[in-house]
């Protein structure tokens, strides 16, 4: 009678191994197009990821590099105070966009250029990605805007 209770406890065990790994392997392959890697621009430059990688880079939109030209094409430099990554992104921008701003885009590299398929903006004028704080505080570029509120506020009578 044990040698049965103990042989069907393993089983059991065994197809709970089964269906767990069976489990982590179809979330896997379903997430495999869904996950994307966040690099600096210093990153970048450092070591290049391989044309067929899809990634995100983030920085701040570098001053007087902003290009639109006749087409929907758009050409910035995005910066972390330490390198600059030229990219290209074809379609309509953010709202918000703008040269100094906080700035995260997805897409792959293609001949030293990033050729952007999605480009996102900060949301309000304080926010920004962690990720990108963190690349332009390493950078020693990072300006915090709370900081620079103070002293702003309203005077009393």
């Amino acid at each position: 009678m044990r040698g049965l209770k103990k042989k069907r406890r393993m089983q059991v065990i065994a197809i709970i191994a089964v269906a767990l790994a069976a489990a982590t392997t179809l979330i896997g392959y379903g997430m495999r197009d869904g996950i994307n890697f966040f690099r600096s621009p210093s990153q970048v430059a450092e070591t290049p990821p391989p044309e067929t990688e899809v990634f995100r880079i983030g920085g701040l939109v570098e001053e007087g590099t902003l290009v639109r030209g006749e087409s929907e094409t758009i050409t910035f430099m995005v910066t972390d105070g330490g390198a600059s990554i030229p990219v290209s992104y074809t379609g309509v921008l953010p709202d918000l966009f703008g040269e100094n701003e906080g700035t995260v885009v997805t897409g792959s590299m293609s001949n030293g250029v990033f050729m952007a398929t999605e480009v996102l903006a900060r949301h309000d004028e304080t926010y920004m990605p962690k990720e990108v704080v963190d690349a332009l505080k390493e950078q020693g570029v990072y300006r915090d805007p709370a900081e620079e509120a103070e002293g702003y506020g309203t005077s009393g009578s």
